[in-house]
């Protein structure tokens, strides 16, 4: 099941006026709750895939979702940098919690698995983990803003 058909049964529930469905397909869960009053959506979205799959567009459900690594554009400064692009749909937040630190800085050296960020998608707020070692040269994006799908997130220097 993607994103698209996910906010499909979302505002179908939302404008049937029934106040809570459940679907089950495999290893996907999705409940959907919503106000009589305001009729706003209460989401709840598990799915119980193995971390080896590959992740698809819609996956924001996974509780820890590796951050794809590709290689920067091909100018001539960041030519020699890896791109850390966005997973999923989503909120960016460089924080843990609004009262914690930053996960990462500029100039922060990042090992294979250590998390840069989070994501939060429908309410779930997944890790970002780095997938090679280097060095933090650029963070691309504001805290608490949104992200699309493979956008560009974090330059690092893998030397």
């Amino acid at each position: 099941m993607d994103l698209k058909e996910i906010q499909n049964l979302i505002k179908f529930v939302s404008n049937s006026g029934v106040a809570e469905v459940k679907l089950e397909t495999g290893d996907i869960k999705i409940t959907i709750r919503t106000t009589l009053e305001g009729n706003t959506p209460e989401i709840t979205y598990v799915q119980q895939a193995p971390m080896q799959q590959a992740l698809p567009q819609a996956a924001p459900a996974a509780p820890v979702a590796a951050a794809p690594v590709a290689a920067a554009p091909a100018t001539d400064e960041n030519a020699k940098y890896v791109t850390i692009k966005s997973p999923m749909i989503g909120t960016f937040y460089r924080k843990p919690a609004p009262d914690k630190p930053a996960f990462v800085e500029v100039g922060t050296s990042i090992g294979k698995g250590d998390v840069l960020c989070v994501v939060e998608a429908m309410k779930l707020f997944n890790e970002i983990e780095a997938e090679i070692t280097g060095k933090i040269v650029k963070i691309l994006v504001d805290d608490m803003s949104p992200v699309e799908f493979d956008q560009p997130l974090f330059l690092v220097d893998p030397s």
